[in-house]
């Protein structure tokens, strides 16, 4: 029991003899009290048996319950929730929506990450179903905001109805067909659907949004967030989403999350990583067979001061030189990828 309390997803293999074993029918009593109270989701699989049977008690799922009501005469109210519950399991026609949620990828080296997510799943309270909760991924440009949330949505996005990564929200939202393409995808994702709306017009879709999502538990994640009106169009309040709801933006500009009333108790800044941090991440980029001089690790990890996605392209660079071949054109280099 404290198991299916536990889960995020409940499938449930009806077989032919399964309303036979009393702990089978305790167990989905508390699997359809736990979709109630908890939001999980419930995954019936009927394995040579037709689901009519378990629905209205008929042939072997009605001998069986007769015979339970013959052993509780004392006790019927038992037997009445087993009937309840299994009147009650849904019958789900495509399991695959429901478990196929891909994971994104992180990273190639995740350094230092796991210990973010902790500190970040903290500030979403995730134990509470009561309210909707923002948080703000804030700092600079390639300090890891992305990948931080990318690991959040893999470590999280089981214990809600529908999730959505937004990527890049910044770059392809430069004017508002962009942003209502960016709503379509919000909706087609959480909502499980096969193909987009294709709704063009941005205040329509906000209506739309509201509708479908007022009352579902979401998670929505808002990568690279620049402008106001990305936020007006995809996340505009809270009450859009269903009690429970998670959104996190990620942005450089914290002035732009104050402006969403996320305050400093629900922002996250992303700080550079420490030294050894920093010189295990430069490392695992730059892996070759000869070994790097200390100097010239020390030189990059002066220039680099901690920021992921120059110690990734410093060690991407180094890879396979020698401290001949290194020179200023290295930090050149890396200073033109990061720009862009």
């Amino acid at each position: 029991m404290e198991a299916i309390e536990e889960s995020h997803i409940a499938v449930i293999i009806f077989s032919k003899d399964y309303a036979s074993s009393e702990w089978c029918l305790e167990e989905v009593v508390k699997i359809m009290e736990c979709k109630e109270q908890r939001n999980l989701t419930v995954l019936p699989v009927f394995y040579k048996v037709e689901p009519r049977e378990m629905r209205k008690g008929r042939m072997t799922y009605q001998r069986a319950l007769d015979k339970h009501e013959s052993k509780f005469r004392k006790d019927s109210e038992k037997v009445k929730r087993w009937k309840e519950a299994l009147f009650n399991a849904e019958i789900v026609k495509q399991v695959s929506n429901h478990l196929d949620r891909t994971l994104l990828h992180v990273a190639k080296h995740p350094v230092g990450i796991e210990s973010q997510v902790v500190k970040v799943k903290s500030m979403l309270n995730l134990e509470s179903n009561d309210d909707v909760v923002m948080v703000g991924l804030w700092g600079q440009g390639g300090i890891g905001k992305t990948t931080l949330a990318k690991a959040l949505y893999n470590s999280i996005m089981t214990q809600f109805e529908g999730s959505c990564f937004l990527a890049n929200v910044r770059e392809t939202s430069k004017d508002c067909r962009d942003l209502a393409t960016l709503q379509d995808i919000l909706l087609k994702d959480t909502l499980l659907l096969q193909q987009r709306l294709e709704v063009s017009n941005v205040d329509k879709c906000i209506n739309i949004i509201r509708s479908k999502l007022g009352r579902k538990k979401v998670l929505l994640i808002l990568d690279d967030v620049d402008d106001l009106r990305q936020l007006n169009a995809l996340a505009g309040e809270g009450e859009w989403f269903g009690n429970g709801s998670r959104i996190i933006i990620t942005t450089r500009d914290k002035h732009l999350l104050t402006c969403q009333e996320i305050y400093q108790d629900h922002v996250y800044e992303v700080k550079a990583l420490d030294d050894n941090q920093a010189r295990e991440l430069l490392g695992k980029h730059a892996s070759q067979t000869h070994q790097i001089k200390i100097d010239l690790v020390n030189g990059a990890l002066n220039y680099a001061k901690g920021l992921p996605l120059a110690l990734e392209v410093l060690g991407s660079l180094l890879c396979g030189k020698t401290e001949d071949g290194v020179d200023k054109t290295v930090y050149k280099e890396s200073s033109r990828k990061l720009r862009s």
